[in-house]
């Protein structure tokens, strides 16, 4: 036991690894470095074909495609804006959404809605136990003429 406290423990904390392996991972890193007709279709790079290629008519090439780009930009934003605008002049009212079940019909901040949901569900199922409680048996409504004899349904099923 005393040979156990004072056993130190000096492994390196971080993995220590070969010189080689450490040079190729750059290599492997770029053999899956996605091509850039990738990163254009993933919105990552902006395309840079939008602007005419010819040179010799263009006094300023660079700023008309640095124009053309942002034109291009600007005019993705209003689309995106205009069918939100559209979209919101379309939306339903409250009450219509109400009436169909879309939204719940509570004045309850969104984030205690969930437990009134709960706290309804626990007081219908409690007014239902109250009144299964409560029922008469079928031997008294056959008194009262409700039910004739064959109706009374057999116990125990």
């Amino acid at each position: 036991m005393a040979d156990q406290a004072l056993t130190i423990d000096e492994t390196p904390i971080s993995p220590v690894r070969q010189s080689g392996q450490r040079r190729n991972s750059l290599e492997k890193h770029l053999q899956h470095r996605p091509d850039a007709q990738d990163l254009k279709n993933r919105n990552i790079l902006l395309d840079t074909n939008a602007a005419p290629t010819k040179r010799k008519e263009l006094a300023d090439w660079s700023s008309l495609h640095r124009s053309l780009q942002s034109t291009a930009l600007e005019l993705e934003r209003h689309l995106a804006s205009d069918n939100l605008k559209k979209g919101l002049a379309h939306r339903l009212d409250r009450d219509t959404l109400v009436e169909r079940n879309i939204l719940p019909d509570s004045t309850a901040a969104p984030a205690l809605q969930g437990h009134q949901r709960e706290l309804d569900l626990h007081m219908r199922a409690n007014s239902l136990e109250k009144g299964l409680q409560s029922r008469p048996n079928p031997e008294d409504l056959v008194k009262k003429g409700i039910l004739n004899e064959d109706e009374i349904p057999a116990r125990g099923v």
